[in-house]
């Protein structure tokens, strides 16, 4: 009975087991789930272990129970370590050699293992793994960040983007590796005027909420950060100081708030490293001391979430920070937490820390978990820690997780505020990418509440800082390169009690609304007119080009033989119908989720996308006041061959009227194929009759970040069918007609004289007189 008792109580979901003289902040208890005796449990493959002093534990940011414990053992939960679990193993067929982990890092369904100076891939959704491609050199680290709203495009983006580095080496001479296929291929990444960098390597990351490459620069036990891009590439980042090999974390959310440390040090950045300063420790509004340097504190383990930060020292001692807007210190808020070399820290949500350690098992190869549970919020009301109240009972705004802001568009929002009676809370709202994303803000009151508190709203406007006019040209990106940017709204004067009070954030994405599209008006088409009839254009109907009319190269050149077109009637509908002798352009409309804009004046470009050169453009390069050689689709095509007609858009193209672009204009008189903008350029049909299927893409880099484009057909009616002569007929034809020209100009003059001599006899007045005469005469 005892022994059945036993195996009950082994078996048990969570065995709870208080420990004597745990801290009343928590009750520790030991996780202990699925262990019966007559299981044999084995392990296949090598154990991994982690290569450092101190364990680490990385949370998924975006499934919120996934963790990695990294430590003497490796394993990894998907439910917030509230099971036994294995340890982690890597396949012997994957031959790693020595199982050793130096970084870790999770890429939205992919964990990123460093192991013996590899990246390896283990899809924790499928349980397989696989080697990432393209890595040449050693590297011991892998940095990324995540973005959970899958659904956007450049947020999958952000998740895909992957740097694989060795820590440590000379900058201007290591390797370093890019993957934007989350980590699975990566090629060799060169960092702008990397030779001339000096210094070792401290890591690289990609900052998206900068929309820059950050390279830590460590010399001289300094550190700073360089920038990849305009206009942050021209200069450095402040120095700060590194004493140690620094741990960087990137908070989620993108909003740049970076943390670094290592054992006796501890900082922060709130601007993606461009500003780098040291935590303090305090004890309400008093400052103990200036870094945890000089309170000669060792930390054993740091964690955080998206806006809390815990640190656990090695002397069980347990600091918690709010990062805010104006966040600079962290508490002490407990001295006997219990202790062992194994623990890690964890939140599991707002203001709910998790303090665990790793137990062995006489009995079992699966590990048990000792943990604690601690509410941030409880613990804070606390009289000795002298955390004042918060002064703020409500901050909410209804904002989306992604905003898009296209070129020449701008944002409105608000965020609402009410204060606690008789205080006075400080609203601000910031932008992570001031460079690309302008901002104004305005507080006013709404009104009181039933118990007299003030309601304040906050009314937000953001719009591309190159639109706001208010900035150097220097300070800002460049217009025609898409940007992110987060936009945080928070308190500047938060207690650290506001726990439940976390800062408003969304990210702004300056670039293409994927609402946009661009159609050609029908008004007019050749079945409204009888010309064509819509049910034999369903049928599967067909058309034949002539070799002379079309070049499948696009080069204006005769094809060899007739082209057979089956007509797409689902996708083009019915063509708009042209006379042949009227110049004519596109009316383009722009639509936006449905409805309508405007008609597109931006430049764009027309291809007939089977080849068809039975047309030209009105206007010349010099008509339409080109001071450099414009581009054609000749040049295009010939330096884009794979690209097709979507190669000219709004990223190859270069403006002819531009003064940077300093081509010359060698042959004035090419056709300017460039519709819209400035000129009033137009098309110019040949005596053909039939249809046409054209491309159109919007060309001007500074109307949308959207490559705008769209296929529509016209029918062109009207034209005269031209005669055709063989070309020997047609020699023959012309040399008799010279022949006969020359003929004709011998003899007609000749005949003419005679002509006019017989005229002048038949008419002469005296010739009846005279024969008279003659008959007189012979009478006589």
């Amino acid at each position: 009975m005892l022994l059945w008792l036993r195996l009950l109580a082994m078996a048990a979901g969570v065995w709870l087991c208080p420990v004597v003289g745990a801290h009343s902040l928590c009750r520790v208890h030991t996780v202990r789930t699925a262990k019966v005796f007559n299981v044999v449990q084995r392990l296949h493959g090598e154990r991994l272990y982690f290569d450092a002093s101190a364990p680490r534990l990385l949370k998924h940011p975006c499934h919120k129970h996934l963790a990695l414990y990294l430590g003497k053992q490796v394993f990894l939960t998907r439910d917030d370590f509230k099971s036994s679990l294995l340890p982690f193993t890597v396949p012997e067929s994957m031959a790693v050699g020595v199982p050793k982990v130096t970084s870790a890092h999770f890429a939205g369904p992919l964990l990123l293992l460093v192991i013996n100076y590899q990246v390896y891939i283990y899809n924790y959704q499928d349980n397989i793994w696989g080697k990432a491609t393209g890595i040449q050199q050693p590297v011991s680290h892998v940095s990324g960040d995540n973005c959970c709203n899958a659904r956007r495009a450049f947020c999958l983006s952000i998740s895909n983007s992957v740097f694989a580095y060795a820590r440590g080496e000379k900058i201007s001479r290591t390797n370093m590796y890019f993957s934007d296929t989350g980590g699975q291929s990566f090629r060799k990444y060169v960092f702008h005027r990397q030779e001339e960098l000096s210094g070792t390597l401290g890591g690289i990351f990609y900052f998206h909420s900068l929309s820059q490459v950050g390279l830590l620069m460590v010399n001289n036990r300094k550190g700073q950060f360089a920038y990849s891009h305009h206009p942050l590439n021209r200069s450095f980042g402040l120095p700060f100081d590194y004493n140690g090999t620094l741990n960087v974390l990137t908070l989620p959310g993108q909003r740049g708030v970076l943390i670094f440390w290592c054992a006796k040090s501890l900082l922060f950045s709130l601007n993606s490293g461009q500003l780098v300063d040291t935590v303090q420790v305090r004890k309400g509004d008093q400052l103990l001391h200036p870094s945890i340097f000089d309170a000669n504190i060792i930390i054993q383990d740091v964690t955080f979430n998206e806006n809390e930060l815990a640190v656990l020292s090695r002397e069980q001692h347990l600091y918690y920070g709010s990062v805010g807007a104006l966040w600079s210190s962290i508490l002490k808020i407990s001295e006997d937490l219990f202790w062992s070399a194994e623990v890690a820290l964890m939140f599991t949500g707002t203001g709910v820390l998790h303090v665990l350690s790793p137990l062995g098992d006489a009995f079992f190869l699966a590990f048990d978990f000792q943990q604690c549970s601690i509410s941030i919020q409880a613990t804070l009301m606390e009289p000795d820690l002298q955390v004042g109240k918060c002064k703020v009972e409500l901050l909410e705004a209804i904002f989306a997780a992604v905003y898009t802001i296209d070129m020449n568009s701008e944002l409105l929002l608000q965020a609402r505020l009410i204060a606690r009676l008789g205080t006075s809370p400080i609203p601000l709202a910031m932008v992570s990418n001031p460079h690309s994303l302008g901002l104004q803000a305005s507080i006013s009151e709404r009104g009181d509440t039933f118990d007299g508190s003030t309601m304040y709203i906050l009314d937000i406007h953001l719009k591309q800082q190159h639109h706001w006019g208010r900035t150097d040209p220097n300070f800002t990106y460049s217009i025609k390169r898409p940007t992110i940017s987060s936009l945080t709204v928070d308190i500047a004067n938060k207690e650290l009690s506001c726990v439940d009070m976390k800062p408003l954030s969304t990210l702004i994405s300056l670039g293409c609304d994927l609402k946009k599209k661009i159609v050609v008006q029908s008004e007019i088409t050749a079945c409204s007119k009888g010309i064509l009839d819509p049910v034999v254009l369903q049928d599967n109907y067909s058309y034949v080009i002539e070799k002379e009319s079309y070049d499948p190269n696009f080069r204006g050149r005769k094809a060899a033989k007739d082209l057979t077109v089956f007509y797409p009637y689902e996708d083009l509908g019915c063509p708009r119908l042209l006379y042949y002798d009227t110049p004519w352009r596109p009316v383009v409309e722009l639509w936006q989720a449905g409805q309508f804009q405007e008609v597109v004046t931006a430049e764009h470009v027309l291809l007939e996308v089977n080849g068809l050169f039975t047309y030209s453009y009105a206007l010349s390069a010099r008509a339409a006041g080109c001071t450099a050689q414009p581009q054609n689709w000749s040049t295009i095509l010939g330096a884009h061959a794979d690209g097709g007609p979507s190669s000219w858009n709004r990223e190859s193209y270069v403006s002819c009227r531009d003064p940077s672009n300093t081509q010359p204009l060698r042959w004035p008189q090419a056709e300017y194929q460039i519709l819209g903008g400035s000129t009033d350029n137009e098309i110019i049909f040949e005596q053909r009759n039939g249809i046409y299927v054209f491309f159109l893409a919007i060309v001007d880099p500074y109307y949308s970040y959207c490559h705008l484009h769209t296929t529509f057909s016209v029918y062109v009616y009207g034209a005269y069918p031209l005669f055709s002569i063989p070309s020997d007929i047609a020699i023959a034809l012309l040399v008799a007609a010279i022949l006969l020209g020359v003929w004709l100009v011998y003899w007609v003059p000749k005949l003419r004289h005679r002509e006019l001599d017989h005229s002048i006899q038949a008419s002469h007045p005296c010739q009846d007189c005279l024969g008279a005469l003659g008959c007189v005469h012979q009478r006589q």
